[in-house]
């Protein structure tokens, strides 16, 4: 259900969009909704499944995910659509930790391996099935589906789960650090609600000033409140370790960098170069395919050479990926323009995800490793989120300036002008003002599609940058052997 919605979600939007009037910021909103909850309370999730008992939360996660599932796709607007996403990224925040959790507790070590190994496959082909699926149904039926296709998945599992599922507790869990959870929530929503409505309010507008210094203010709360509690949701003295800090760092630039790709792409294709939701799901099949296929032998590179290298040449991968997406415009064959940059960007993901992985279980002693592995999924939630956010500021801005200087040259008078640049939010779903000849409408869709483009080179160079960012940070603070023992770390003073 949750590697399902990851991705069919990205291809809804320019349906969704369309169908319910939204402008890019509640686009922007769809996602975000979803990850905020999900980023800033996935650690509280595993820590409630700990003290409370890990089947239960399980189902609890479930239940609320695919109730809010069915309010996402029975929702008549975008604001009631945005508040359902923020209730599955509720559910999701109690479902993603808790299945590993209780596979981890079911099975002996002996078959525990062979388990997350089932679940990293069925994770993989639904995340490739995703977009595909999502994309059809979308087509040929509703964007709405991409949510209803939760609800027989939802009652199958909790099913199996009542009747085969064991209930299991940590010895050791005593209390869930609810203070952290909503200091980092309140941090986080308030920096998000700012950056995002910046570009509708403007910077000057009290709401998003206030918004921006509430969320700073609690950000930096945050850390003082983790370093005063005696089980805090993420132990500060992780961060002790060399390799740790360097691995999240690396997740952080990796994912700002792919989720703002994967926010964008569709809109891309789907607006701009007039691909079908089906096919804009298929196109980005050689990424993931890629990720499935060859994820086994990513993961034989870190004991092989080491993690420093494929974490140098991996993000190097990527960066030309993102670099190829820069160099394309409008129109031409896809096999000719998105196939060889997705394909890039998908290998040098596998290249990286697996030793990446390996450096955050490694770096600290194996009694952290779930605390690890979860500070871990939050930063890469975290870095989507705020990545989004961000640059989803400087698509738009781009996307104004380039469009504002195309638009000077046709004939349109003020009001059309005017008509025009209030709907700039809407970025390429933009619509023409009605009563103009087919001739200057024509143009005008052309210099849309063209000042996208350009938004979108600059951000996939802004994505490059930060993967080469990340190369460079590994090469300093990723150790070259393949083994990450606690004596071998490097620990700043």
């Amino acid at each position: 259900m949750a590697f399902i919605d990851s991705t069919v979600v990205n291809v809804a939007l320019p349906a969704l969009q369309s169908s319910l009037g939204a402008t890019v910021i509640g686009a922007q909103w769809v996602i975000e909704a979803y990850a905020l909850f999900l980023g800033a309370l996935i650690l509280v999730g595993g820590s409630i499944g700990d003290l409370f008992g890990r089947r239960r939360a399980f189902l609890m996660g479930v239940t609320v995910f695919a109730a809010a599932s069915a309010w996402c796709g029975l929702s008549p607007s975008i604001h009631q659509l945005i508040i359902a996403r923020a209730f599955q990224g509720l559910g999701a925040a109690f479902l993603v930790p808790g299945s590993l959790s209780l596979i981890s507790a079911s099975f002996d070590a002996n078959e525990r391996g062979r388990a997350i190994g089932t679940w990293s496959g069925f994770t993989a082909m639904t995340t490739a099935l995703g977009p595909v699926l999502g994309g059809w149904l979308i087509q040929h039926a509703s964007w709405r589906w991409a949510f209803f296709i939760n609800l027989p998945i939802g009652i199958i599992v909790i099913a199996i789960s009542l009747k085969h599922v064991p209930e299991s507790r940590s010895k050791t869990a005593k209390h869930v650090d609810w203070l952290g959870a909503a200091v980092i929530t309140l941090g986080l929503g308030g920096l998000v609600y700012g950056l995002i409505e910046s570009a509708r309010l403007g910077w000057k507008d009290p709401l998003v000033l206030g918004s921006l210094v509430l969320g700073v203010a609690c950000l930096i709360t945050f850390y003082f409140v983790e370093a005063r509690l005696a089980e805090p949701m993420v132990p500060l003295q992780l961060f002790r370790s060399r390799p740790f800090t360097g691995a999240n760092l690396l997740t952080l630039f990796l994912y700002a960098a792919t989720g703002v790709f994967f926010f964008l792409f569709p809109l891309n294709l789907i607006q701009v170069q007039g691909y079908s939701a089906t096919a804009t799901g298929a196109a980005a099949l050689p990424f993931i395919v890629l990720e499935s296929l060859l994820s086994r032998w990513a993961g034989g590179l870190a004991a092989r050479y080491g993690p420093r290298l494929p974490l140098i040449v991996g993000p190097l991968i990527i960066a030309l990926g993102f670099t190829l997406f820069a160099t394309l415009s409008v129109g031409g064959s896809y096999w000719s323009t998105f196939f060889p940059a997705f394909t890039v960007l998908g290998f040098g993901m596998t290249v990286s995800v697996a030793p990446l992985t390996t450096v955050v279980m490694s770096a600290v002693d194996q009694d952290r490793a779930g605390t690890a592995s979860g500070i871990n999924n939050a930063v890469a939630r975290v870095a989507g989120l705020l990545a989004i956010a961000v640059f989803g500021i400087v698509m738009f801005q781009s996307f104004s300036d380039h469009l504002d200087r195309s638009l000077t040259r046709l004939p349109l008078s003020t009001v059309q002008m005017k008509e025009l640049q209030s709907n700039y939010v809407k970025l390429a779903a933009i619509e023409i003002p009605p009563g103009l000849d087919r001739s200057t409408s024509k143009e005008i869709k052309a210099s849309v599609n063209e000042a996208f483009v350009h938004g979108f080179r600059l951000v996939m160079l802004i994505c490059a940058a930060l993967a080469v960012a990340g190369a460079a940070q590994s090469c300093w603070m990723i150790p070259g052997q393949a083994s990450l023992h606690p004596d071998l770390q490097q620990q700043p003073s």
